[in-house]
């Protein structure tokens, strides 16, 4: 499945066409220069909003397929014409074109997420601008995408330097390949045609096999990898290699195919949309359009897509497109982060206004730096130029970082929940401006987490296979397993504090964003098919001879999917029910007791982020209680467990939320980290409220360690 809207799909092409750095052979393309004005017009928006464009993120393929055009076709003119490759210019070219207008980007972002970002963000952010200036944020992109802790992760200003880390890993093989590719065939007396061939097969299509794949299972994932993005530049490389013979194709074939290109280009940026798995197969619809509109682009002449891509306005904004491109994206996040989410008309100002900035790095930067004549002699020092850019970029990064104030050391007890256990709980976790201290600190809350996500006891969205964890005594008197998603993972620091007082094994099955039960249920509006196989698979072990003697279960989800012929929510809850009543049956027919823990609630805001901003008005970051546990998975669990009694639940969103507003610290503890999941501090104190509501569902449990 596609990312979200949140996750950048766009990227500049990265050698734009001047009239010295054209098609080989060939001079100055006007229709390649204006293809990338069509590229990142569909990305600009995109990213304002314009939902006309719902696959515009299709940009950045057409900036891989130019890209591997132009550079493919230079390194060939150059080895044709000497009999070599220079490695050292190459980089040098890229080095002085690309790098100094990204260090000035990379620092105004810098300033910008320092002055309009919260401080919750600036680690991570900062910690992109040093990716970024590296040029390996894609991966660092990739990790987080399929990190179930990273879910409230804010959308990086940083994020659209994923296809330039692409680009430039790809650069880093493919040059080295073409020399290698030459040496072979020189010393064989072969066609050097064949070998460049044979070395864009062996980059090109197990590239393409693999998001093929990627995509199928782990489509965050391979969004921004460069192994699934490599055959997009291979496609353009292919097309330099072949422009000789394309030149020479018929005048009317060439004019049909260009025109064809350019509206496979627009059809997918008007078809695709967020829902549309990608890359995939499904990419090469505009990877083949761009491919078809620069193939064809010699032999069609003026009847060819450069009637349109050649005129003046497209021209101008695809000379701009490098510098457009970086500096737009940054402004459209961090306005977002200053001002909430931008209607469409505040979108496309934003869009518009980066022009500004964009013309005149294209001015003082760009080409200064691109047309040095005595950079252009020394590609030492055009390296050298290039070094520094870097440096300067990781220097900004760091600053970022840096900047985020030192986690504050409690002054005092904690005590969390325990406060309302006291002779004036009545009062006590109700919402207050202020308070003495908080921990953990906000600015830490994200890394407050159950010790399994460490241990790597959580299974991925990705995958269907069990992974039991066990904590505890393992040799313990009494086996409970916690067995769901992340609510129930959420709980393994109060179960880990009931299993030493009273001598229990816990183990846990827990898989990303997948509830116990047997409904069929969705992810990212795909069937979600390794949860149900993980089911399976986890109720086959908790049946059999190693069965536990309980079974502690808790989810967020609340819906499945409805049965053919229904609809409306009512079906919806009920499937999920019909889904949780099998998957208990199961365990309560081999003997295993079942114990539901009730979700908590969902808070509809991120807490954590407005306690660290808000630490002398923390009423500002309180939420609704009913609201919160009608946004919950607890009325559906409610529902399921009244009409199966053999099932006991355990409800302490009291013990969470006392009073009808919910305060965001208490106890001096700040409550939740990530969406309605609540810190492990604050699970810890709530030990003894939950040892006696089990012991109450029937299994005992002394509260005290």
């Amino acid at each position: 499945m596609a990312q979200a809207p949140t996750m950048v799909r766009s990227r500049p092409a990265e050698e734009p066409p001047s009239r010295s750095e054209a098609a080989p052979e060939r001079g100055f393309r006007g229709d390649v220069e204006g293809l990338r004005a069509v590229a990142v017009g569909l990305v600009l928006l995109y990213h304002a909003g314009l939902s006309l464009v719902p696959g515009g993120f299709v940009g950045v393929d057409v900036f891989f397929v130019i890209s591997g055009f132009l550079i493919t076709g230079l390194l060939v003119k150059e080895l044709r014409k000497t009999g070599r490759i220079s490695l050292a210019g190459f980089y040098a070219r890229r080095a002085k074109r690309l790098l100094p207008a990204t260090a000035v980007v990379l620092v105004s972002t810098a300033v910008l997420v320092l002055v309009f970002v919260p401080k919750i963000h600036w680690a991570e952010i900062g910690g992109d601008i040093v990716a970024s200036a590296l040029y390996v944020v894609n991966w660092r992109l990739a990790n987080r995408s399929v990190d179930y802790l990273a879910e409230d992760s804010g959308t990086s200003p940083l994020q659209h330097f994923w296809s330039l880390a692409v680009e430039e890993q790809y650069y880093l093989v493919w040059p080295v390949l073409i020399l290698l590719a030459t040496l072979w065939v020189r010393r064989r007396g072969r066609p050097m045609t064949g070998a460049l061939w044979l070395g864009l097969a062996v980059i090109g299509l197990p590239s393409l096999a693999w998001s093929i794949y990627q995509t199928a299972y782990e489509p965050a994932r391979a969004f921004f990898i460069t192994t699934t993005r490599m055959w997009e530049l291979a496609i353009g490389a292919a097309v330099a290699i072949a422009a000789s013979q394309l030149a020479r194709m018929p005048r009317v074939v060439a004019v049909v195919l260009g025109w064809a290109g350019l509206a496979a280009i627009a059809a997918a940026g008007l078809v695709y949309s967020v829902h549309t798995p990608w890359p995939g197969y499904a990419a090469l619809l505009p990877v083949l359009g761009s491919a078809a509109v620069i193939a064809a682009g010699t032999a069609a002449g003026r009847a060819g897509p450069i009637a349109l891509l050649g005129t003046r306005p497209f021209l101008w904004v695809g000379a701009l497109s490098y510098s457009l491109y970086l500096w737009h994206w940054p402004l459209i996040v961090i306005a977002t982060y200053h001002w909430g989410e931008l209607s469409l008309l505040r979108g496309l100002l934003v869009a518009a206004i980066s022009v500004i900035p964009a013309y005149v790095t294209y001015r003082l930067i760009e080409n200064p730096f691109r047309y040095s004549a005595a950079l252009s002699r020394s590609p030492r020092l055009a390296l050298s130029i290039g070094a520094n850019a870097t440096l300067i970029g990781v220097l900004a990064g760091t600053m970022v970082v840096l900047a985020v104030p030192s986690a504050a050391a409690p002054a005092g007890p904690s005590p969390g929940a325990a406060v309302l256990e006291s002779r004036s709980g009545a009062t006590r976790g109700a919402p207050v401006d202020k308070v003495e201290w908080i921990t953990p600190d906000p600015l830490q809350a994200t890394k407050d987490v159950p010790e399994l996500y460490a241990d790597g006891c959580q299974v991925s969205a990705a995958s269907s296979d069990p992974k039991a964890c066990v904590y505890g005594n393992p040799d313990g008197k009494t086996t409970v397993a916690l067995v769901g998603d992340s609510k129930i993972a959420q709980w393994l620091p109060a179960f880990q504090l009931l299993a030493k007082a009273n001598d229990w094994k816990i183990i846990t099955h827990t898989k990303s964003a997948c509830p116990f039960s047997s409904a069929l249920i969705t992810l990212n509006g795909e069937e979600y098919q390794s949860c149900t196989a993980w089911n399976a698979r986890v109720l086959a072990a908790l049946t059999g001879p190693d069965k536990p003697d309980y079974v502690i279960t808790s989810q967020v989800r609340k819906f499945a999917v409805r049965p053919a012929g229904l609809s409306g929510r009512a079906a919806a809850v009920d499937a999920m029910v019909a889904g949780m009543h099998a998957s208990w049956t199961a365990l309560i027919d081999a003997g295993v007791k079942v114990i539901v823990l009730g979700d908590t609630p969902q808070t509809g805001m991120s807490v954590y982020e407005c306690v660290s901003e808000n630490t002398d008005h923390l009423t500002r970051c309180t939420y609704d209680r009913a609201k919160g546990v009608a946004r919950s998975a607890l009325p559906t669990q409610q529902a399921a467990v009244a009409s199966m009694p053999e099932v006991k639940l355990v409800d302490l969103t009291r013990s969470i939320c006392p009073t009808p507003q919910c305060a965001p610290v208490i106890g001096n503890v700040l409550v939740y980290r990530q969406g309605s999941h609540l810190t492990a501090t604050y699970i810890k104190t709530l030990a003894p409220q939950l040892g006696k509501e089990l012991t109450t569902a029937e299994l005992p449990a002394d509260g005290k360690s």
